[in-house]
């Protein structure tokens, strides 16, 4: 997929927890290598429109397609699989883990030709924080460094995409 293709597109994106529609026709488009910003009041649907794309909130109506594969009945290990990775607002770290396992956990394949994979090296030279605490157990460490940790995680996958919930949430 060259460069300023689309990558992720969502056009007219119902979902509900249950049966309390909470999305209404929601329709976003990211080009590969740009960064958007969903931005809105508390509960205007931000964190629900990523858990749909994600396939953790079913969409009742419309489109999610990912690098050209629609998405939107897919399960979300299927969509992690097709390179769309996801950083929760709640972070989802291993607590019982050390710093270098949790980003074990987060290895998938190879990266797409001619892109340089992320490394726990690589990680380490973007976060040093993380790189002084490798050993430890994540439930040792602060919230912003905990969030850390999960952005990290996630590239670990070699991901063509993220999507990041609530990213600065925890931090200083």
């Amino acid at each position: 997929m060259r460069q300023g293709s689309v990558i992720l597109k969502v056009d007219g994106l119902d979902a509900a927890y249950g049966r309390a529609q909470v999305l209404f026709g929601v329709s976003l488009s990211l080009d590969r290598g740009e960064t958007v910003a969903l931005m809105g009041r508390n509960g205007a649907g931000k964190s629900s429109t990523l858990k749909a794309i994600m396939g953790l909130l079913p969409a009742r109506a419309g489109s999610i397609q990912f690098a050209g594969q629609e998405i939107s009945r897919l399960p979300t290990y299927r969509i992690a699989r097709l390179g769309l990775g996801y950083v929760p607002e709640e972070r989802r770290i291993f607590t019982d883990l050390s710093v270098f396992e949790n980003l074990q956990v987060g290895l998938r394949g190879p990266p797409q030709a001619g892109r340089r994979p992320w490394t726990p090296e690589r990680l380490f030279s973007i976060f040093p924080n993380l790189a002084e605490m490798r050993g430890r157990q994540a439930s040792q460490m602060s919230g912003g460094e905990q969030q850390m940790l999960s952005i990290a995680r996630t590239l670990m996958g070699n991901p063509d995409a993220i999507l990041l919930d609530e990213p600065t949430e925890g931090l200083a």
